[in-house]
């Protein structure tokens, strides 16, 4: 690498910057000729950061600046040099060691450039530069992948208007890509302040690519191979957490935004009639999530095949039961922050939205918890008709003939990660019925949408 080094310095920033790239993927086809996973040592890496990043090894030294003509010539480069290397395995290994977090004074230049790369991607449509973009998502810090996320919005949602039709033709482009951006966006927006709530323009996209098929949400489960313990600080699997949270906090986060402010204890008279056109923009926001909404709950009925099919039903909750704590806990103050006499109706929709999503989600084996559980976590909701049946209602039998009736998955199957423990119905007191329901095995549950 030293010798490459002392070449490279001799040549200007654009042309090291373009050779480096030449050099490494001749390294990395002779290692992967050796090993299938050959690891990624410091040589490379400090390669690409002083001449692709611009760091200078040498402490005091001026840095190689690329003006923005150059920039965009580097990224064309590295565009084109993506599209035409046709071993996927040589692709992969030089994306991760070029925007790889090093926790180090190049990562700013590293994920700026990042965000550049994959926004040209976008709009040139460059498969193979997405499809990295989506492996490095799914094995990457979620701090770093928020931060991707929030580029890409800002280039296609909010700097330049109408080019988010670029960004909704990515769909067919790299399906893979939609769905780890769709959960990276999920993560980023969580409704929690004003600044928060996803753009318009995106809450359309991510709703067109969803009803056009559900099973995008899905696509990172079905294609990786599950570990016993899903790592932590990454993001999910799916990202049904993230649209279970958008469909339920909007209604509270919308009225919270659309509230005016005070001014001695009464409204301000420019406060007092709405603009037409951000009445118009709500009732198409609020159309959106309901469709979304919708879309969330025939996925999780979908989901049970998939997990039975994978030997994950009630091993794996996708939806996670830790995740669902603060969601209600939010709920809550964002309900008690409001006032219940002008915000009973958006109340009224999240808390139903909340029941539905937590029933189909159980019923699914989407999420593994009891109804002790669930009534812990709802008990201090303000009261709703629909969640109360569904955390003291009778349980829907399940069409697993393992399972006796009145009991959730995981309290039979453990959840993975733990020892095994034989289950047998004899060993379980019979639970009470409901008197007056009775839930037929394999009839799918019965849901309105709530508009």
């Amino acid at each position: 690498m030293s010798d490459i080094r002392h070449s490279l310095l001799r040549r200007d920033a654009l042309s090291a910057a373009k050779e480096v790239l030449y050099h490494l993927d001749i390294y990395f086809s002779s290692q992967l000729q050796n090993a299938p996973l050959p690891m990624v040592d410091k040589g490379p890496v400090e390669l690409l950061e002083e001449f692709v990043f611009q760091v200078p090894k040498e402490r005091g030294a001026q840095p190689k600046r690329l003006n923005s003509l150059q920039e965009l010539q580097l990224l064309e480069i590295m565009c084109n040099y993506f599209q035409e290397q046709t071993k996927d395995s040589v692709r992969q290994i030089l994306f991760s060691s070029l925007f790889s977090p090093q926790g180090n004074k190049a990562d700013d230049s590293r994920m700026s450039l990042l965000g550049k790369l994959v926004s040209m991607a976008v709009a040139v449509c460059r498969i193979p530069v997405l499809e990295c973009a989506a492996s490095w998502l799914q094995r990457t810090p979620v701090v770093y992948c928020v931060r991707l996320a929030r580029a890409l919005v800002d280039d296609y949602c909010c700097l330049v208007p109408g080019s988010v039709q670029t960004l909704k033709q990515t769909f067919s482009a790299s399906p893979r890509f939609c769905c780890q951006f769709v959960t990276s966006v999920t993560t980023l927006y969580d409704l929690s302040s004003d600044g928060l709530i996803p753009p318009l323009d995106l809450l359309e996209t991510i709703v067109s690519w969803i009803l056009e098929d559900p099973r995008l949400v899905l696509i990172t489960f079905l294609n990786t191979p599950i570990a016993a313990n899903l790592p932590i600080g990454f993001l999910e699997l799916t990202p049904l957490t993230g649209l279970i949270r958008w469909c339920v906090k909007a209604p509270l986060a919308y009225r919270r935004r659309k509230r005016p402010p005070l001014a001695n204890g009464h409204l301000p008279n420019k406060a007092l009639k709405e603009p037409a056109a951000a009445a118009g923009l709500e009732r198409d926001s609020h159309l959106l999530y309901s469709k979304l909404h919708l879309s969330v709950l025939q996925v999780l009925l979908m989901l049970q095949g998939h997990l039975t099919e994978k030997n994950l039903y009630g091993r794996l909750g996708l939806v996670l039961f830790d995740h669902m704590v603060p969601l209600v806990e939010e709920i809550n103050r964002l309900a008690d922050e409001l006032n219940p006499l002008n915000a009973s109706q958006e109340i009224e929709l999240a808390l139903d939205r909340l029941a539905q999503a937590l029933q189909v989600a159980m019923a699914s084996g989407a999420l593994l918890c009891t109804r002790d559980d669930l009534r812990t976590l709802c008990s201090r909701l303000p009261h709703n008709n629909l969640l109360q049946l569904v955390i003291s209602g009778p349980v829907p039998q399940s069409p697993h003939a393992a399972l006796p009736p009145g009991f959730y998955p995981h309290i039979h199957t453990p959840p993975l990660g733990y020892g095994a423990v034989p289950a047998h119905p004899a060993a379980h007191p019979a639970l009470p019925t409901h008197p007056g329901h009775t839930f037929i095995s394999g009839m799918p549950f019965p849901f309105r949408p709530i508009r």
